[in-house]
């Protein structure tokens, strides 16, 4: 099969869909790998480097979208790119569609077998390929709320850790997923005062088992989150519904009772958002503010952290990358369940069901979009 890597486009994004040693893991079994010049040099993958590993470099993304018959990227393809899609081409990267009504028509009319990142399972329930990315946003989330939360940056002027005679800072971590406990544990090292609300209880115990009297767990209603964030210097948005659109917790009612300066880390932004008020940022322009309160939504938080996020996320697509190369779309889809629950578009059909019911478009399960190929 021939594989092709494009350079990211989306606004400060460095990541790229596959390293040299994923080049050199593909080449080895006898595909053929086409990355666009310059797309690792941002974080220190070199043109070179690439070559060295059996990838023949490209100059332009055009020419990648022609000849490859899969795409690996990191994010959701732009406009430019989904144009560049065609019929039978698969493309294997980061989507997001229930908030994005524009690229969701954009695939469908391409004709692409597109899969998402994001919604590939495992055995144990969990999401592999968003979990590395989510471990990153997690703890970002700490870092990028601690620098707004500075008087300069339009927040309220609160050190988290506090020091000796000065209480710490108050960080409220609404879901108590892999982004959550990553923020969590993120902020309990810097010595805030972290609380954490989830709705399942076995995972409230879970973590209080972890980690004792250092994190107070709370069941999340629409009351304990309105009573935790009027007094919460930092309030990370951590809940996920798998592929859907995330639910909107907090309301804009609810600023009014925050205090002034107060900060909202989204990291639900790549699907709509948990806040009402949020809407999406970039790194170039990471913040807003809307009632006083400092809104921190940057929708590819983790490539700040570029070259980390690159290999963490790299790590864990690779086997998929070569199953799909080794077998083809169809039968490495059909040997491979949670893989297939990964299809979110295929051949003008939308296969995914949450997306399709957040954008109502007719569901086509995936077994019946890939026979009618």
């Amino acid at each position: 099969m021939l594989v092709g890597v494009p350079k990211e486009i989306k606004n400060h994004e460095y990541r790229i869909g596959m390293t040299p040693a994923g080049v050199r893991e593909l080449t080895q079994h006898g595909h053929q790998v086409i990355v666009e010049k310059n797309g690792g040099t941002a974080i220190g993958l070199t043109d070179e480097q690439y070559e060295t590993a059996g990838a023949v470099m490209i100059e332009t993304p055009e020419e990648i979208f022609a000849q490859a018959d899969m795409i690996v990227k990191v994010k959701e393809p732009q406009p430019a790119e989904c144009r560049m899609l065609r019929p039978g081409q698969i493309l294997f990267t980061y989507l997001h569609l229930a908030p994005d009504p524009e690229q969701t028509r954009l695939l469908v009319d391409s004709g692409a077998i597109c899969i998402a990142y994001e919604t590939v399972t495992d055995n144990h329930g969990g999401l592999p390929l968003l979990a590395p990315m989510s471990e990153v946003a997690g703890r970002m989330s700490i870092q990028a709320g601690a620098h707004a939360l500075e008087k300069a940056q339009g927040g309220n002027g609160t050190l988290l850790g506090g020091v000796p005679g000065v209480a710490p800072g108050k960080v409220t971590v609404i879901g108590g997923g892999v982004v959550g406990i990553n923020a969590a544990r993120m902020a309990m090292g810097m010595g805030a005062d972290v609380t954490i609300l989830d709705r399942s209880l076995p995972r409230l115990k879970e973590l209080d088992e972890l980690y004792g009297p250092n994190l107070k767990t709370l069941y999340s209603s629409t009351e304990s989150i309105d009573n935790c964030i009027k007094d919460s210097d930092l309030i990370i948005g951590a809940v996920l519904i798998p592929g859907a659109a995330a639910p909107r917790l907090v309301t804009r009612e609810m600023l009014s009772t925050m205090k002034t300066g107060s900060v909202l880390v989204d990291v639900a932004i790549d699907q709509g958002g948990c806040f009402e008020t949020s809407h999406a940022t970039t790194h170039q322009e990471p913040t807003y503010e809307v009632d006083g309160v400092v809104h921190y939504c940057v929708a590819n938080m983790p490539g700040g952290v570029a070259r980390t996020s690159t290999f963490a996320l790299t790590n864990a697509t690779l086997p998929y990358v070569a199953a799909l190369a080794n077998k083809g779309v169809k039968q490495a889809l059909a040997d491979d369940k949670h893989l297939r629950n990964g299809l979110n578009v295929c051949r003008g059909k939308v296969t995914y069901e949450a997306v399709a019911k957040d954008l109502g478009y007719p569901f086509t399960p995936s077994e019946a979009a890939l026979a009618g190929g």
